[in-house]
């Protein structure tokens, strides 16, 4: 053999250990491209389903909230009719109610008093004693002098 057919038949066993790790490459990225493939179909599977129960509940919620927006402009509308009222009732009978309030004040201290001062503080004729605690001497003494 000459070194030209050596040389050719190194290189032919260097191309077929090359074409041979270049085909195991291939194979398992050909697994792993099929297995990416069924859980992106998987995922789709259950993705659609979840999306369509997303999608019904924020239509609930819009329906919910276009409620209570409906609510809450009711409750302000009474709340600005009571406040009118309010007002109405409190200009009406306001000013007459506090004069008669004012007269029948007056009238009951007049005759229910006669001349005694109410605003005088009341003395009571009572004592207080404390059991079981005697005066000192010092202050007898004291308070009979």
């Amino acid at each position: 053999m000459t070194g030209g057919e050596v040389a050719g038949i190194l290189v032919a066993v260097f191309w077929a250990i090359l074409v041979s790790f270049l085909a195991v490459v291939l194979v398992r990225l050909a697994q792993t491209l099929r297995a990416t493939t069924k859980m992106v179909a998987d995922v789709t599977e259950q993705a659609v389903p979840l999306l369509a129960d997303a999608s019904a509940t924020v239509r609930s919620a819009r329906t919910q909230l276009d409620r209570v927006d409906a609510i809450a402009s009711d409750v302000q509308e009474v709340t600005s009719n009571a406040s009118a009222l309010s007002s109405t009732v409190a200009t009406a009978f306001g000013g007459p109610l506090v004069k008669v309030a004012a007269f029948g004040y007056g009238v009951r201290k007049a005759l229910g008093r006669g001349g005694e001062n109410e605003d005088a503080p009341r003395t009571s004729s009572r004592r207080t004693v404390i059991v079981g605690r005697t005066v000192p001497s010092s202050r007898r003494r004291k308070q009979k002098g």
